[in-house]
Formats: C-alpha cells, structure tokens, sequence
C-alpha cells in the first residue's frame, strides 16, 4: 500500500492538506489475491480459487507486484516500475499489476501513461475498486472534479464494496479542493459514521466544519481527535487553536499554541500561530 497527499496551491488552510497527508491510503495491488479463474459456462457457478489454481507465472507475477508495491512505497518509482514490467511479462492480464502502474506514471508526472494504464486495468476488470478508486483521486488531483465524482460515485456503487470509508473521505476531501463545502460535508459525515475512531477523517471533518463556519462542532470532532492517544500532530492542534480563536476563547487557542510550540517547535504551524497568522 502506499501513501499520497494533497499538493500545496489548492486554496486551503494548512491543517486541511496536513489532514490529508495523514489520510489517503491508496490500494496499489490486490496483492493477497490470486490470478482470476478462466470463464466458465453460465450454468456452472464459478470456483473459488486457491492457491493450487495459480501457474508457475502467477506466482512469479505475484512476487514482482509484492516487490514492486514495496518500492513504491519507499518512493523507489524507477525500482517500482521494472518490478511491474516484470509482472506484467508473466501475467500481461493483471489488472493490479496495471492499477500500480497507473500510480507510479502519476507519481513521475506521466500523466498519459498514467491514464492509459488505468484504462487498461479496468479494460480488464471494469468494476475493480481499488482502480476505479485511484483513478478517481488521480482526477482529483489535477482539478477534474467531475470525472473523479463520477468515480467515486462508481466505486461506492459497488456491491459489498469494502473500502466505502476510505472512499468517501477521499470524495470529502476532493470536494474540498472544489470548495464544494456542503457535499464535502456529507461525504465526510458518512466517513466518520463508518470509521468514527479514524483521525484522519476527524480532523477532515472539522477543517470542514471550520471552512462553513460551524465553529462549535469544528470544536467537538478537533477535540475528538487530539484527545485521542498517539493522533496529534502540529496541523491538528493548531486547527484547534485557529477554532478556539474563531469561537472567541482566546486562553484556550493560547493553550494549544503552547501545547503546539512546545511539541512542534520548528513546524510551520507554530511559525504562523507565533505570528499570529490563523487565517492564513
């Protein structure tokens, strides 16, 4: 699996990017998953496949795709890529091997290649999620908002799809960067009905909360999130400053400027609220 954030430019406040540098984790590859069963007759019901159902050639795909995945997430793309190449020479039909590939076009700037090999893996399955997925926050990511909403509407179609929290904080923070306030709302109030306990979608939720002006619940979803053990970092204690600030109690947004100075000292977070910059 590997990790992406949201670029900087995009007309929002620190905390938001930083909560979405926490946030997305993107499926790279199935890479528990074995080689589809060939089609059978409509009257057949198909076989569950296992281990002994794969060939020599889906084991060794397998193993360049772990590989690959692996360098990828150390930020390795060129390592990554020939590790796919590989892949795709024993297996040239694995849509995961074609979705990795995708991501790691996307993270060299090859934007092209990048949208032929999404169009190649859902080629070779059109309702694979992880895909529709990706391809949908790579959308995103250069300001096409209406595919990457049709996206996203598509993967959390999906029958017993399983990664609908991931998927809807993903659509809130990408009608974030439209600043499409409302929908990102909602998006991200059913994220956090699916996943209450994950922090990257608590402080999504309360930096949105922030940007509609709705400060005191802002307040409770921040204060959910730095209250629990090991969540806290600079971008969420100084969106609780800029919130406590915003409501009027200024002891307490000089509370968590301390708390803020004191664990963060050299972050830009704390370089603006010594600066006394929250609206920036």
């Amino acid at each position: 699996m590997t990790g992406a954030s949201v670029s900087a430019g995009l007309g929002m406040a620190a905390g938001w990017r930083g909560a979405w540098a926490l946030a997305l984790v993107m499926v790279a590859a199935g890479l528990g998953g074995c080689a589809a069963p060939g089609a059978l007759p409509p009257d057949q019901p198909r076989a569950i496949a296992t281990a002994s159902d794969q060939t020599d050639a889906d084991r060794r795909a397998r193993t360049r795709m772990e590989l690959a995945s692996a360098y990828f997430g150390q930020g390795q793309t060129e390592t990554a890529l020939d590790e796919v190449k590989r892949a795709l020479v024993a297996n040239p039909n694995l849509a995961e091997a074609y979705n990795l590939r995708a991501l790691i076009y996307a993270a060299m700037g090859e934007d092209r290649l990048a949208e032929d090999s999404f169009a190649r893996a859902l080629q070779i399955n059109p309702v694979d999620g992880a895909t529709l997925h990706n391809q949908a926050w790579f959308f995103c990511q250069r300001d096409r908002f209406a595919p990457a909403q049709a996206q996203f509407s598509a993967v959390l179609a999906l029958p017993q799809y399983r990664d609908a929290a991931r998927t809807q904080l993903a659509r809130g923070v990408c009608y974030g960067r439209d600043r499409q306030w409302p929908e990102a709302e909602a998006a991200l109030m059913r994220a956090y009905e699916l996943e209450p306990a994950n922090p990257a979608i608590g402080v999504s939720l309360a930096e949105v909360l922030y940007q509609r002006q709705d400060f005191d619940r802002a307040r409770f979803y921040i204060g959910r999130v730095n209250d629990a053990p090991g969540a806290s970092n600079a971008q969420t204690l100084w969106l609780a400053a800029r919130i406590e600030r915003k409501l009027g109690s200024d002891s307490a947004s000089r509370q968590f400027g301390a708390r803020l100075r004191e664990r963060f000292p050299k972050s830009p977070e704390a370089s603006l609220f010594e600066r006394g910059r929250f609206d920036d």
